[in-house]
This record gives C-alpha cells, structure tokens and sequence, in this order.
C-alpha cells in the first residue's frame, strides 16, 4: 500500500510493467494513456473512476486560478478549464494552501487533498482496474515528491536568484 509522503517503492515504469503480466492488454492500455498532466486532461477514456478524478482535480484547479485572478484584480474566465464541479470543501482547501506562507507547505496541502480525493474514489475497489488506476494516481503524486525531496534546492534558489 502507498501512503502519503513516503518514499514510492518503484517508479510507475516498472508498475506499468509489472501490470501489464497480470491484467487484459486493454487494461494494461489504459494504465500507460493515464491524463496526469494538465495538457492531457482533455483525453476521454470511457473510465468512471479517472473521470471522476478528473473533475476533482480541475475543480482544484480552477479554485486555483479564482483567487490568483482575484490577486491581481483579472477575470478568471478565460484561464478556467471545462470538467470542474461544485465542490466547497475544495474551495476551502485551496484557500488554505494559498495562505499558507511556505510555498511547500501549500503545495502538500493540495497534494493532500488530491490524495484524500484518491481514497474516496478507491471505496469499493478492491481487485479491479479502477484500484490500479487510483493506484496509479497516488504513485505519480509520491514520484513529484520525492523529485522535490531529492532536488539541489540551493542550487536552484541560485538560478532564480540570477534570473532577478
């Protein structure tokens, strides 16, 4: 099982690989044309759970753009993405993380609600392939992590410095 903040136990190369020896090829297709960025959310895949998925973290997303909008006094409108729904607790959640005064800290807090968003679509799935894609999902969050954790934060802060 995967949890929040630890470290992933292999990449989602070699869960992809090691999927693709257990389950039906169009299954194991699914996996490997997952939307997991922003520039793939458009895709359709037919899927209940990854569409689920999708509007939550649009939703997210929009929340996101509202009040950087609102920060520097521009209509959102045209920044907003289709596929978003009506969800206060996500609202809450994104004003939480926008006062946050560490940018990392405001990033775990979506990450954790994207997490949490996870666990809620995982009820009920126990053996199937909405499991492995939820599955998926959370590895892909554990991977950014670890990227962040492992990253020269001095070098970088170096770059950004210069850019100035």
């Amino acid at each position: 099982m995967l949890h929040f903040g630890a470290k992933p136990p292999f990449s989602f190369e070699k869960f992809l690989g090691d999927c693709a020896e257990f389950i039906l090829d169009g299954d194991s297709a699914l996996l490997k044309k997952l939307p997991v960025t922003v520039d793939e959310y458009d895709k359709r895949l037919n899927n209940a759970t990854i569409e689920k998925w999708l509007e939550f973290d649009t939703t997210l997303r929009n929340e996101l753009v509202k009040i950087r909008a609102q920060m520097k006094k521009i209509e959102p409108e045209k920044f907003l993405r289709r596929g978003a729904i009506f969800n206060p607790a996500i609202s809450h959640t994104v004003m939480a993380a926008h006062r946050s005064p560490a940018i990392l800290e405001a990033e775990e807090i979506l990450e954790e609600a994207r997490w949490g968003a996870l666990d809620e679509l995982s009820f009920g799935h126990y053996f199937d392939i909405d499991f492995l894609i939820i599955y998926a999902y959370k590895l892909k969050i554990l991977e950014r992590w670890e990227k962040i954790k492992l990253a020269d934060k001095e070098r970088l802060l170096q770059e950004v410095l210069k850019k100035d």
